[in-house]
């Protein structure tokens, strides 16, 4: 009996697949490529000399953009400004998306300290996500809407508890394919198991970046893979039903190699573009305004877009005056712009938010 959308996927294949499914000549081919350009993103991010220049400025993109996906949407401007100075009037959608970041970083956290997946780690995940106090499903779902179901996960139970486990299991293992490609199968499986009532999605796209890293391919959590499947998401739903259907993992898994590649160079320009601006900001700070230059200041103005006096006072550059004082200058020179945010103001980096929302 083949596949229907309407009843629980209670045959959903256990991992690993069949291995001439995902082994093929055009895989390694495209393998190689997503390798190679992955590489050198983590080369390239490796020699930034502070790396909160990435983490927040590429971590809360990848937030923006994953969340995106699940119709969750916030502006640049309203995510930065809130990262920046949280406000009582902010928005839900927002308030969404900075729970994804702090999801990721305290995620990123545990798997570089004790380099597993346990059960643990994800619930926590899933459970930051979506401010829930709830874990692995206790109920059937079904996905689509009320005109069309397209897709049932596994029943809950005992059905539902052994996918999960084979899905850690597989996760762990130290089996002999290559990341990249235990990644794609890994994601296909997680979202096609369906763990949680809500909020799979964004739970498996922290996984992703979270699997990178815990197989030493990227040393921060700062490729947004995100932002490749919105530009695709009809691609990518349609590729996933390959798989669940007919069990056709090629064209799932190029496609994720090349979103890694893909995303790889994109993120590798843009952190080239961030390094030359911070360079070519010094030069300016240290020529138009040299009395209030220093390389712990300018360093600071690329941890986020938006800078404020207790930035500087509790990084030691400045007390609270005169760091007023430093940060007015700088407005002065245009490298940054003063706002008001409720009751305190904010400067903002216009070149780096600028760059960073491209």
């Amino acid at each position: 009996m083949g596949f229907d959308p309407n009843k629980p996927h209670n045959d959903l294949p256990l991992l690993p697949p069949e291995r001439q499914k995902i082994e093929t000549v055009e895989v390694y081919k495209k393998l190689a490529s997503a390798r190679a350009a992955l590489a050198e993103l983590k080369g390239r991010a490796s020699i930034i000399p502070n790396q909160k220049m990435l983490i927040n400025t590429l971590v809360l993109q990848e937030a923006k953009d994953s969340s995106s996906i699940e119709n969750i949407f916030t502006t640049n401007d309203d995510l930065y400004k809130a990262f920046s100075s949280p406000q009582p009037t902010m928005n839900r959608s927002t308030k969404e998306v900075l729970k994804y970041r702090e999801a990721l970083w305290e995620a990123f956290q545990q798997i570089i300290n004790h380099n597993l997946f346990t059960h643990d780690l994800v619930v926590n995940i899933y459970r930051q996500i979506k401010d829930a106090d709830d874990g692995f499903r206790i109920k059937d779902v079904r996905i689509g809407n009320e005109n069309r179901t397209v897709y049932t996960p596994p029943e809950h139970g005992k059905i539902l508890s052994d996918k999960i486990d084979n899905w850690f299991e597989f996760a762990n293992s130290k089996n002999d394919l290559d990341p990249l490609i235990n990644m794609a199968i890994l994601h296909y499986q997680f979202e096609s198991v369906h763990p949680f009532f809500d909020g799979n999605g964004r739970t498996g796209r922290i996984i992703n970046v979270l699997y990178l890293v815990n197989k030493g391919l990227l040393d921060l959590p700062i490729l947004y893979l995100s932002q490749f499947i919105n530009a695709s998401k009809r691609k990518y739903y349609d590729l996933f039903t390959e798989v669940t259907q007919n069990s056709n993992w090629e064209p799932w898994i190029l496609y994720m190699l090349d979103a890694v590649e893909n995303t790889s160079n994109i993120t590798l320009k843009k952190i080239n573009d961030i390094f030359s601006l911070f360079n070519a900001t010094i030069e300016k700070v240290k020529s138009e305004a040299s009395e209030i230059y220093s390389y712990e200041l300018v360093e600071l103005l690329f941890h986020q877009p938006y800078c404020k006096i207790s930035f500087l006072t509790d990084s030691n550059i400045a007390s609270r005056n005169t760091a007023s004082k430093y940060l007015n200058r700088l407005d002065e020179i245009g490298v940054l712009k003063k706002e008001k945010v409720g009751t305190e103001s904010l400067f903002l980096n216009t070149k780096l938010y600028n760059l960073l929302k491209q």
